[in-house]
């Protein structure tokens, strides 16, 4: 496994194990209006998301946002909406009439669903390891939680979160690659507090924000800087480099994390149950990632998602024969606030093949290292990421 892989792989599992922390800031805030609340938190976020966007030479923010087409800005409308927003009010609508647990099964079915649809809509076949890895994260996620009291309105509130949830990571594909981890969720976090702020003004009027108690405060500051900012940007970077079907393996790890934190505050126990469906998730998470196993090259149909404008029109040429065999290598300084440096390794190979979509596309190629030209290899048999 190479170290981008890895490190892909180590990122999505930050991001869930800290999404599965914060249900217990989730509790602290339960009389706290709900659209305010989500309104603040991703305003702070997207204020904190701010300084980083210029940092290590990245190019201006609103030159790269002016350049978005009207249906990529509805797209980032839909993903907050769905994937945020709509999300966070699902579970909060279903744990009304359902115990938590109910919602978390669902969830936990959102691997499954992301490694059937990424695929298709890409117009590639799943991958069958990742499905089968998918249905043992949900089958540990279940044995995790169990299954709590419920009625018809907490079953179709919990769908709505399972909808969010896959929707979080189906909608990003696209525009993931314009815009990068950084300016994507610093973009998603502002319309979010927008779309929160209409949100409250409709259900609650003017009473849609109040002043938060000290504890309500630190819940608040929690789920800005360290579950928005760092738990975004890791999410979005490790689907960057292992595609989002593997990356929504990890999301098997939510229920895993808030068992674990839970007794700290009293709010539930982890015993030999909870124990049996961690080891399920980990699994699960282990075979569909590969990282229990060697990648060959040019075997992987989960691909990781690009990262430059231009990728969804062509692919790549690596002069460096060692950066060919990566599908994303990412230069010096490439980690959570740093930028990557493949784009001065890359020059497009003009060819004739189209992608599923019947878009032309180019073919990648790889520079002859022994006779100094180039060779044309077929699609498929390299391990630089194919583009959409």
């Amino acid at each position: 496994m190479n170290v981008t892989y890895l490190r892909g792989a180590l990122l999505a599992a930050i991001a869930c194990t800290l999404v599965g922390a914060s249900f217990t800031a989730n509790s602290v805030l339960g009389d706290y209006p709900y659209a305010g609340g989500q309104a603040l938190r991703y305003g702070l976020a997207g204020l904190l998301l701010l300084p980083l966007l210029r940092r290590g030479g990245a190019p201006a923010p609103a030159a790269t946002l002016r350049t978005l087409s009207g249906r990529q800005w509805a797209r980032l409308a839909l993903l907050a909406a769905v994937g945020m927003v709509g999300f966070n009010l699902a579970v909060l609508a279903a744990e009304r009439s359902a115990e938590p647990a109910v919602p978390g099964v669902f969830v936990g079915c959102a691997p499954i669903l992301v490694a059937v649809l990424v695929p298709l809509l890409d117009g590639r076949r799943p991958a069958r390891a990742v499905l089968y890895a998918a249905a043992l994260v949900a089958a540990g996620a279940f044995t995790v939680q169990g299954w709590g009291r419920t009625d018809t309105a907490g079953i179709v509130c919990s769908v709505g979160a399972l909808a969010g949830e896959v929707g979080f990571a189906v909608i990003a594909v696209p525009v993931l690659r314009p815009l990068g981890p950084k300016l994507l969720s610093a973009t998603v976090c502002v319309i979010a507090a927008a779309e929160s702020a209409a949100l409250g003004l409709v259900l609650d009027g003017g009473g849609f924000l109040r002043v938060p108690s000290p504890g309500e405060t630190a819940a608040l500051l929690w789920q800005a800087a360290v579950v928005t900012v760092v738990g975004f940007v890791c999410w979005y970077m490790g689907m960057q480099r292992i595609g989002a079907e593997r990356a929504t393996l990890f999301s098997g790890l939510i229920p895993v994390s808030a068992a674990l934190t839970a007794p700290l505050v009293g709010t539930g126990s982890y015993g030999l149950g909870q124990a049996a469906g961690s080891c399920l998730v980990g699994l699960g998470v282990a075979l569909g990632s590969g990282v229990l196993h060697r990648r060959r090259p040019g075997t992987d149909s989960a691909a990781g998602v690009g990262k430059h404008p231009g990728d969804e029109s062509r692919a790549v040429v690596h002069r460096d024969p060692v950066a060919a065999r990566q599908p994303d290598r990412p230069g010096a300084g490439d980690g959570v606030l740093g930028p990557d440096a493949l784009a001065a390794q890359e020059q497009p190979v003009a060819a004739a093949p189209r992608d599923g979509h019947r878009r032309p596309r180019h073919t990648i190629g790889e520079q002859d290292i022994a006779s100094g030209g180039q060779r044309l290899v077929e699609p498929g048999a390299s391990t630089t990421t194919t583009a959409r």
